[in-house]
């Protein structure tokens, strides 16, 4: 069969070229060249018979004529997968899942695998490893791997020749930056070959109902390598996340069409491979003999669990000229706009102070309701001043000084007073109708008012 044509294309312009230059001469942007296939007249490979073809034609409807139907599931054995998933895997359905290397994709896929492999007819494609390192894996980990099927493939053809032989009903591609088509000359893992591969697999997906879970490398900066649309065109993205050096790990969904985003699964590593986590939040909390000064407990809502978490400050004489403002698992830039407010609103200045925070267990924290945790730590650090045993916060600070709600507090104090937290300081709208047993709820509305209370109590 004749090799497709091909030319190189601006990811940025468009501009078309038939050789490959370093600048665009359209744009004049640098390294946005990439190749792309030149499709004939009436020979496009994305065309198919109509029954055969992605979306079959059909007529204009009402959106209310339309049946509502819940999209079916199968879970993988796993609990904490499962939950990030949004209950499991879906027929058809595409799943991205990246993460640093040695963090435990491949363990996890296979644990997962194996257990579908006892009632679906699974099949294990591996590009970066040979039969014999996923036996020894396998053998390592103490898996009935009897009913999964392997094949060590790079060829994207090959892979698609062997699905449409073996149609099996879940498929791991491991990994999408090692297969390459043989449409194009250039080679696997760049953005042409990356982009092309995943869109076959997703069609082929779409048509025969199989579901393909595709493992992502990702870049220094920890993104996901390869182009952006590679996200866009699969139907759930997760991301592994934690320090590779510790025995905890965390999946997070990004992008997930059939349930929740932001979901977070918690798994700790063991000798027999990834086991998930009942009870996470005691992961994230510090085991302290008794209260120490520059910690405090946050209840963050990660997806549809609370999950409580402890914020560590330290705040120290700054020996430069410009004192230093370092946070680890929260956003730094809103690190700043909080020493403001705290200056402003509490009159409490940090100028000539360094300024640390932590969030204990490597998890991030991206949402605002972390607000007032940060600033309670960072007071109790300043003074060195316990806060009150059994407390716990949450609530996001405005620049005015004010403390607003956060989303879904009835569940957040509920997990709290589940673990044993007796007090909590909350945004004065979060405030429960129903008292909450054995907590007392503090309600605030300004961060002065915080403070304030704070004394009080302590």
């Amino acid at each position: 069969m004749a090799k497709a044509k091909t030319n190189y294309t601006c990811n940025e312009c468009g501009a078309t070229a038939t050789k490959w230059t370093g600048q665009c001469a359209a744009c004049q942007q640098w390294n946005t060249m990439v190749e792309t296939v030149i499709e004939a007249g009436g020979n496009n490979r994305y065309s198919q018979p109509a029954h055969l073809s992605l979306a079959q034609t059909a007529p204009v409807l009402s959106l209310a004529d339309i049946d509502a139907i819940d999209v079916p599931r199968f879970g993988t054995g796993i609990e904490e997968f499962d939950r990030v998933l949004g209950g499991g895997l879906v027929a058809g359905g595409v799943v991205l899942i990246g993460g640093d290397p040695g963090i435990g994709k491949s363990t996890l896929l296979l644990q997962a695998l194996a257990n579908v492999s006892h009632l679906k007819k699974v099949l294990y494609v591996s590009g970066e490893e040979s039969g014999a390192q996923i036996a020894l894996r396998a053998k390592r980990l103490a898996i009935d791997a009897r009913d999964l099927k392997l094949q060590a493939e790079i060829q994207l053809e090959k892979i698609l020749a062997t699905l449409a032989d073996q149609k099996p009903e879940v498929a791991v591609i491991d990994s999408i930056q090692t297969l390459y088509s043989d449409a194009l000359s250039s080679a696997p893992g760049s953005v042409a070959q990356v982009r092309e591969c995943a869109a076959q697999l997703t069609r082929a997906a779409k048509q025969t109902g199989v579901t393909i879970i595709l493992v992502g490398h990702v870049t220094k900066e920890g993104a996901l390598a390869g182009p952006r649309v590679l996200e866009h065109i699969v139907d759930t993205v997760l991301y592994f996340e934690g320090d590779s050096h510790s025995s905890f790990r965390l999946v997070r969904a990004i992008k997930n069409r059939f349930g929740a985003v932001n979901e977070l699964g918690v798994f700790a590593m063991t000798e027999k491979g990834l086991k998930g986590v009942s009870n996470p939040s005691a992961l994230f909390l510090s085991q302290h003999d008794n209260q120490v000064p520059g910690s405090c407990v946050m209840v963050t809502q990660e997806g549809t669990r609370p999950l409580l978490v402890e914020i560590q400050a330290l705040v120290d004489a700054s020996h430069l000229p410009n004192a230093r403002r370092l946070s680890v698992g929260l956003e730094q830039n809103r690190l700043a706009m909080l020493l403001a407010v705290l200056h402003r609103h509490a009159g409490i200045a940090a100028f000539d102070q360094d300024v640390f925070i932590n969030a204990v267990g490597g998890v991030k924290i991206s949402e605002p309701a972390v607000d007032l945790a940060v600033l309670l730590a960072i007071n109790s650090s300043m003074r060195n001043k316990a806060l009150p045993s059994g407390f716990v916060v949450f609530g996001e600070v405005g620049l005015a000084g004010e403390i607003r709600p956060a989303p879904r507090g009835q569940e957040r104090l509920r997990e709290a007073a589940k673990l044993g937290f007796s007090t909590a300081m909350i945004p004065t709208a979060n405030a429960p109708k129903q008292p909450i047993e054995g907590m007392t709820i503090i309600g605030v509305d300004r961060i002065d008012d915080a403070f304030n209370k704070l004394r009080e109590i302590q």
